[in-house]
């Protein structure tokens, strides 16, 4: 992986961006439904980020996208606790740090956007995602917050920013 860069995803990434999510998601065996395999967003990721305090940053190698991950407000909540959205990597990205740059990344524009807490939604069977969050100092919450529409993700994290 030599020309490898996070960057904020362009118009021309939607295509690649949806298809990289619904793979890694169906790769994991996560229900289609009440889940982000189903959001309308994926199919054009650059317009649902463009807005203000929010952002989606992919993964680039050698013009391809191998992963990618969003902050945005949590929906029907505090404002000033955001949500690390959609973050997911191909089988070729995972092992080489990548979800911690990407982690990084995220977090600092969360924190440059004024944002006090980030939360995130996930599955208990999805461990090395659980493993990099509880690294990056996200703790568990005992149910979920805001109204994300994805009633399959039953494990709950929050950080302080």
């Amino acid at each position: 992986m030599t020309a490898l860069k996070i960057r904020k995803i362009q118009p021309e990434d939607n295509q690649e961006v949806a298809k990289v999510i619904r793979e890694v998601l169906v790769e994991m065996g996560v229900p289609k439904v009440g889940t982000a395999y189903e959001d309308k967003a994926l199919d054009d990721m650059y317009a649902t980020y463009d807005s203000p305090r929010m952002e989606y940053f992919v993964v680039e190698n050698e013009g391809k996208i191998i992963g990618c991950a969003g902050i945005a407000p949590l929906r029907d909540f505090e404002e000033e606790v955001c949500e690390l959205q959609k973050m997911y990597f191909l089988p070729e990205a995972r092992g080489k740090g990548l979800g911690t740059e990407m982690m990084d990344t995220c977090l600092k524009f969360a924190k440059n956007e004024g944002f006090q807490k980030c939360y995130i939604e996930t599955l208990p069977y999805m461990e090395d995602a659980r493993k990099l969050y509880k690294k990056t100092g996200f703790k568990n919450l005992e149910g979920p917050l805001g109204n994300t529409g994805h009633y399959n993700c039953t494990v709950w994290m929050i950080k302080e920013l």
